[in-house]
């Protein structure tokens, strides 16, 4: 009962502030020009942990430090019934190859750029470029209990990181269509384009939707691919993180994240159609909100002076990866469609 009186607060409080994002995706319509749920709960929590910083301060501490921790582990795991294998055979081997390029180029990108050139530190370059390399927010979500650390800390660079997210995500929702318009690039193709180089899922479909045809459908299978990466990516970053330890003095411990494997678990049991479809849906529901309710607690500790602190280096670096994911992406895009 200590337990539960100690979270109850901070939990109703994000439930709330959950259901208000998911409203206004959803219900209010901002979805469909790639506003998700997500996104919104981020924006909402800093603007009221602004107003009412005491807030998460106080009696609401318990109960955001679990949507951050335990709500984004489950909600990660669940996103595994938005995938399928029949949808990674439906799109073919060069969807598959173009992402595998993209991520991996990408991943290498952001980390040279990030800690040679802008000497920022380790936690906000993998949280930036994981976030523009595989699957935006979620991915940077997913990576901070791999960083471990100190958990303010990697949550205020957390939010940077989904700042910038939200930022060249927006970007790319107008630059595409047009991109799509001069070049006359046929439709499939250009879905493949979208879905391996935009950030957020629900970006990749406002796009699609915009172009239409099958661009919508090749540029969301794509995308889902990508997402997939994710977990190989936290895999090999635990592996990564644990040998930079063990040179420095320290435990080589590999963590490996459950949350991961419970992701490719489900992604596999959503494709042997064992499931009714009515809880499928309902456990890709309960996946968005407990993202969302993970958002919104990290945005309740976000604040104007935490971001000024973060300075200009997270957003240098998010935007010379934009530039890597349009200019190469579209590159190997070409090649491969040529190939």
């Amino acid at each position: 009962m200590q337990r539960l009186a100690h979270v109850f607060p901070g939990v109703l409080l994000i439930a709330g502030l959950s259901l208000a994002a998911y409203v206004l995706a959803v219900g209010g319509g901002l979805a469909r020009y790639g506003a998700s749920s997500l996104t919104l709960a981020i924006v909402l929590g800093a603007v009221l942990g602004n107003l009412r910083p005491h807030w998460v301060t106080g009696r609401c501490h318990g109960g955001v430090q679990l949507a951050q921790k335990e709500f984004l582990r489950t909600g990660v795991a669940l996103y595994g019934f938005n995938l399928s294998l029949q949808q990674i055979l439906q799109v073919g081997s060069s969807g598959i190859v173009v992402d595998l390029l993209l991520v991996s180029s990408t991943l290498a990108m952001g980390w040279w750029i990030g800690t040679r050139l802008l000497k920022l530190d380790k936690e906000t370059v993998l949280l930036t470029t994981a976030g523009s390399a595989i699957c935006g927010a979620a991915a940077v979500v997913a990576t901070v209990p791999v960083l471990g650390g100190d958990g303010e800390r990697v949550a205020d660079k957390t939010t940077t990181a989904v700042a910038t997210v939200v930022l060249f995500g927006t970007l790319a929702m107008v630059l595409y269509p047009l991109l799509h318009a001069w070049t006359g690039i046929d439709g499939r193709v250009f879905g493949v384009y979208v879905g391996s180089t935009v950030h957020e899922v629900a970006q990749v479909v406002a796009i699609g939707s915009t172009i239409g045809g099958d661009t919508a459908s090749n540029a969301v299978i794509v995308k889902m691919i990508r997402v997939m990466l994710l977990v190989p990516f936290l895999l090999g970053l635990s592996f990564f993180l644990s040998r930079r330890r063990q040179a420095t003095g320290g435990k080589a411990k590999i963590a490996v994240p459950w949350f991961a494997v419970a992701f490719v678990a489900l992604a596999g049991v959503n494709s042997l159609h064992w499931l009714p479809d009515a809880w499928v849906q309902a456990l890709r529901l309960l996946g968005v909100l407990l993202l969302t309710a993970a958002m919104g607690a990290l945005g309740l500790g976000t604040t104007v002076a935490k971001m000024r602190k973060a300075g200009m280096g997270p957003l240098l670096l998010a935007s010379g990866l934009f530039a890597h994911l349009v200019l190469v992406g579209g590159a190997i895009n070409w090649l491969v469609a040529r190939w």
